[in-house]
């Protein structure tokens, strides 16, 4: 018989200042839901959001709650239920909260309030892998801080960004042995995107490595990878209009399928390390850790869940999925705030010379510099946009927070088109146009009746191109079966008439 693995080491005991550090967590909960709330509605006003990426989820939340469970318009105009693009199936959740409030600013502002709940799990953890309540309130306020949770919930709303948290209070019901929350966390974490099985399967390696947890550990990764290549393999071809992942091409330098992609990687993985230190990679690598002052490299079984998505995205000729502004980071920044909290403890446990033992003893300098690091990280590169106003702060898509006269004009378009007909609209204009059955991404136009184009901002489907937004306008002012309805600073509605 095998021996039995060694117990985990004994916590440290928990020092707990007089009144403890879930009331001052609670306040910085709340300062920070009613700040983004504030930005990712004032960016909805300013008309930042749009059909790509809200809109879609404005539309699979409509469709399912009146009837049509996640059906969405492609981008070529085709019905489809939205599995066949991403297995996200946690949209349907979203249903009965559209009934009592059935708008787009609905998913921001609950998008923002379920990703603040895991400053909760991370000042937990804090608090049983260090055993101190300052070090424990600093790694919750290091998750509110950290740039790319911030930039998750200015960009859009997407189920992803839902597995931020529920990833990290998995850790915790694995670290804590409560099972039954894991049961339930656990499967919703997974109906966030169909990437996130294999997330948990490294949850599960490190129950079963760290934590000595074989059931718990066996289940996460059987169930996880197992959800995965379901997802994969079945699910998405399935519901994709093309048969397979409408992302492959992203991957296009290493094959022209899923497979063909694995099989470069597996047999040819210099190809694959080439394109992961290529272009702004290794920048975007840097923005990801530097914040962490590389605390993560410290706890490497917990921050290794982060490889798989880190991979997806270095991989990616995408660059919106190397970059810390956007929703692919979601996964990777559990991992690496449960890595930096693991960092914390093992370094207060190192044996270190002198003075630097003694400052990193002291909970309330190691604190200080671990919250300062992640706030100097927004400061060059977050999307607060009073950074800006100091000299050498970020004022990355600061613009987007600002309702314009244009902003203006379009709200007027939005407002001229029936809430119960096809419609073909801009992308810009699209986020507040996608609560019906039909919605055709400019310049797909099909049946619909009403079209909305805006000429400041000349979006042909997800990208820019002025040249051709140009006369395809052109083209439809001259066709006879459309007539204007409104023309304000260059937005423009067209009803059909014939």
């Amino acid at each position: 018989m095998s021996p039995r693995p060694s117990p985990p080491p004994p916590r440290p005991p928990v020092l707990r200042p007089a009144g403890g550090m879930m009331p001052v967590l609670a306040t910085a909960i709340l300062v920070f839901v009613l700040v983004f709330c504030w930005l990712a509605l004032q960016r909805h006003a300013a008309f930042w959001t749009g059909r790509f990426d809200l809109g879609n989820m404005v539309q699979a939340v409509w469709a399912t709650a009146h009837g049509h469970p996640l059906e969405v318009t492609s981008t070529s105009g085709v019905q489809f239920i939205r599995l066949g693009a991403h297995v996200d199936p946690i949209l349907a959740v979203f249903a009965p909260l559209w009934w009592v409030w059935p708008a787009p600013q609905m998913l921001l502002v609950v998008q923002v309030v379920v990703v603040a709940t895991g400053a909760v799990p991370a000042a937990l953890l804090g608090r049983r892998w260090i055993g101190d309540e300052t070090l424990a309130l600093a790694c919750g306020i290091v998750y509110l801080m950290y740039p790319a949770i911030q930039w998750s919930l200015v960009t859009e709303f997407h189920p992803v960004t839902l597995a931020t948290p529920l990833l990290l209070w998995c850790i915790w019901a694995v670290d804590t042995d409560r099972t039954w929350v894991l049961m339930v966390l656990a499967p919703l974490a997974a109906l966030t995107k169909e990437q996130v099985g294999v997330a948990l399967a490294m949850i599960g390696v490190w129950a079963l490595v760290r934590r000595s947890r074989r059931r718990v550990g066996a289940a996460l990764i059987g169930g996880g990878l197992s959800w995965s290549l379901v997802c994969f393999l079945f699910i998405i071809p399935h519901f994709s209009p093309v048969g397979e992942s409408p992302f492959v091409g992203r991957y296009a330098e290493l094959g022209e399928s899923q497979g063909a992609v694995l099989k470069t990687v597996v047999t040819r993985p210099w190809e694959a390390l080439a394109i992961m230190v290529d272009g702004g990679r290794p920048g975007y690598l840097a923005a990801m850790l530097l914040p962490l002052l590389l605390l993560p490299l410290l706890a490497p079984m917990v921050a290794l869940g982060a490889l798989p998505e880190l991979g997806l995205n270095l991989l990616a000729q995408y660059w919106p999925q190397y970059s810390v502004q956007y929703q692919y980071t979601a996964v990777t920044s559990a991992f690496l705030i449960a890595g930096t909290i693991g960092g914390i403890a093992r370094l207060r446990r190192m044996r270190l010379p002198g003075r630097a033992a003694s400052f990193v003893a002291d909970p309330v300098g190691l604190s200080a510099i671990v919250v300062g690091a992640v706030v100097a990280g927004g400061y060059v590169q977050g999307p607060l946009p009073f950074w800006g106003a100091f000299p050498g702060g970020s004022t990355i898509r600061t613009h987007e927070y600002t309702v314009t006269r244009h902003a203006h004009a379009q709200a007027g378009a939005v407002a001229v088109v029936p809430g119960d007909v096809a419609v073909s609209t801009s992308n810009l204009l699209g986020s507040r146009l996608s609560a019906r059955r039909h919605v055709y991404t400019w310049p797909v136009i099909r049946d619909a009746a009403w079209v909305v184009v805006d000429t400041k901002r000349p979006f042909i489907g997800d990208r820019i191109s002025e040249a051709e937004h140009r006369w395809r306008v052109a083209a439809l002012e001259r066709d006879r079966r459309f007539q204007v309805r409104y023309s304000v600073d260059g937005v423009l509605v067209f009803e059909r008439i014939r």
